[in-house]
């Protein structure tokens, strides 16, 4: 059974720091890519940052400012969001997922086109 389980939300000031986790069981991580999204209330879902799990090629959007950094332990089965700097803006409920990974088929973008497993999210509260 696939299973991406996120944890390490909570409060936090604006100017400090989280790091979440998604644990992922079921499937080989080197084959798929884990994208990191959020939804805040009234807003539409957004891709906050995403890596290949073959080449750990990394992306982001521009408009976070290189505040969040991806990264992933194989070995353990677990990716990590570190978060930076945070602001209230980015308070929302964070998920992790996983697509087929794109740069296994030498394709030159590093995230999924769609996302096959989601986990069920952690929530992030920034205050002022």
């Amino acid at each position: 059974e696939v299973q991406l389980v996120e944890s390490g939300g909570g409060l936090v000031q604006a100017g400090g720091s989280l790091r979440l986790s998604c644990a992922v069981s079921g499937f080989t991580l080197a084959n798929y890519a884990i994208g990191w999204f959020r939804q805040a209330p009234g807003k539409e879902r957004e891709g906050v940052a995403c890596i290949s799990g073959s080449d750990g090629s990394t992306w982001y959007p521009y408009s976070l400012d290189s505040r969040f950094t991806i990264s992933g332990d194989n070995a353990k089965n677990t990716m990590y969001l570190k978060m930076n700097n945070l602001k209230p803006e980015d308070t929302a409920i964070y998920y992790c997922a996983a697509g087929p990974d794109p740069r296994r088929r030498g394709a030159g973008v590093v995230c999924p086109g769609q996302y096959d497993y989601w986990g069920q999210g952690t929530q992030v509260t920034v205050s002022s």
